[in-house]
């Protein structure tokens, strides 16, 4: 039988007190000083029945605009995908869903293999050595691969590009500060990192230069002159990637990348407001021993068969923290399965039709764009998003998007100065030709 949830009785509450040596709540709480003690009414609203709860919840829920229902334009590093229907299936199985950290290998296995194959996907994509078994999200993982560029070089200043995901910029500023690491952003030019620019602040002190790819504007970097300048002053080479992409654009580690850094909400994984995802982190085999987090190998038992465990683990939650290589001591291992199972449903030649896909969508809503009169602000190549300008604010076109059914950009106004009244336009696979044109015209429309 499943319930919502389980009731406590009051023979329920007295067991437990008992079991604590105490006899009522008010002595088990006796510790905390009177004077401290909440004395009033919690400002919530009286209890109803259950009835009457779940039809009050399912009408605010109501009130959500949801992707399953209008046509999503919006992007910003969360995305529309289509997710294999096999991925809730296996991800629901109570040994998945229940289970927290495979410590014990003997029974874990199904678990610890489900992870191994997630960090050899990552690896295939990427085109890096070893990838570990996910991270809480891309805004850690980029913040944790600066944080070991400055403990590997022993320098203190990172370079990240601002055409690098907002979030994930604050999220480094944050880690930085404790690290008393200095964060200089590299300004954009045309939508791309400013190459000229980068190379005057590049410098004997820069522990790693970190570019997006593609970046938060949907554009293509160019990863040959970003590693020409990280590389000619031995600075660490970062890369954030939208995984999906990599089944079309070269992968990072071609280039020379020596971190690759993302999230795999694109597999399997869905918007859920923002979270919870799944960050990947892949390197070169030398920096195998500083990644953070957990890494699964593959050995053999003592009859021969195929086993896997937790290996390298001289990780934080195994060492004193002041050796300790992060404070990331877990992982999003239900969503990173969640990435595995989309993976390996899809297939590389699946992997490669949707992001294929994904460039020839977003070029068709480019073009439809322009013929309905609305400027494309970059004129470069892109991935699956791109900005346009619009001539009234783009809250105020987003409001009357949504009475036609569909959700609107992002507003870049919000994060970059003079990008006011500009809109990060995403187009997946999932979006057709009568929700684009439908798109097109409404913005189009919007300028009259």
């Amino acid at each position: 039988m499943k319930h919502r949830y389980l009731p406590m009785t009051e023979s329920d509450k007295k067991e437990m007190l008992s079991a604590v040596g105490v006899q009522t709540i008010d002595e088990l709480f006796e510790d905390i000083p009177e004077k401290v003690r909440f004395k009033g009414l919690y400002n919530i609203k009286e209890a109803k029945a259950e009835p009457a709860l779940k039809k009050e919840l399912s009408a605010l829920a109501a009130k959500n605009a949801n992707a399953k229902e209008y046509a999503s334009f919006l992007g910003a590093g969360v995305y529309d995908h289509y997710a294999p229907s096999i991925v809730d299936h296996v991800i629901s199985r109570s040994e998945f869903y229940t289970a927290y950290t495979p410590y014990q290998p003997e029974i874990s296995q199904g678990e610890l293999q489900a992870i191994f194959e997630f960090q050899t996907m990552i690896c295939e994509l990427t085109g890096m050595d070893v990838a570990n078994s996910s991270m809480y999200d891309g805004g850690t993982a980029l913040a944790e691969a600066a944080m070991l560029s400055a403990g590997q070089t022993k320098r203190t200043k990172v370079l990240v590009s601002e055409t690098v995901h907002p979030e994930s910029r604050d999220v480094l500023r944050m880690y930085a500060k404790g690290q008393n690491i200095e964060v200089v952003e590299v300004p954009h030019k045309d939508g791309v990192t400013d190459i000229d620019r980068l190379n005057e602040l590049v410098d004997s002190d820069t522990a790693a230069v970190i570019v997006q790819y593609p970046n938060f504007f949907g554009a293509i970097e160019s990863l040959p002159e970003v590693e020409k300048a990280a590389h000619g002053e031995k600075a660490m080479f970062v890369v954030s990637s939208n995984p999906l992409s990599l089944g079309a654009l070269t992968p990072p580690g071609k280039f020379g990348a020596d971190i690759v850094i993302g999230d795999a909400q694109p597999f399997g994984i869905p918007a859920q407001f923002g979270g919870p995802h799944c960050g990947y982190f892949a390197v070169t085999k030398k920096l195998m021993r500083k990644v953070p987090g957990r890494l699964v190998g593959q050995t053999h038992d003592e009859e021969g068969r195929r086993g896997f465990v937790l290996t390298l683990q001289a990780r934080e939650q195994h060492i004193r923290r002041d050796k300790a290589t992060s404070n990331i001591c877990s992982n999003q291992a239900l969503n990173a399965l969640a990435a595995s199972v989309a993976m390996t449903a899809l297939g590389k030649a699946g992997v490669r039709e949707i992001a294929v896909q994904n460039l020839q969508k977003a070029f068709y809503a480019r073009e439809s764009l322009k013929k309905n009169g609305v400027e494309i602000v970059f004129d470069t190549p892109v991935f699956n998003e791109f900005v346009v300008r619009l001539n009234k604010p783009v809250k105020e076109v987003n409001q009357k998007l949504l009475e036609k059914g569909i959700i609107g950009g992002y507003d870049l106004g919000l994060t970059y100065e003079g990008l006011e009244k500009c809109m990060l336009v995403a187009v997946t696979e999932l979006r057709t030709k009568e929700e684009i044109e439908l798109f097109a015209k409404e913005l189009g429309d919007s300028h009259e």
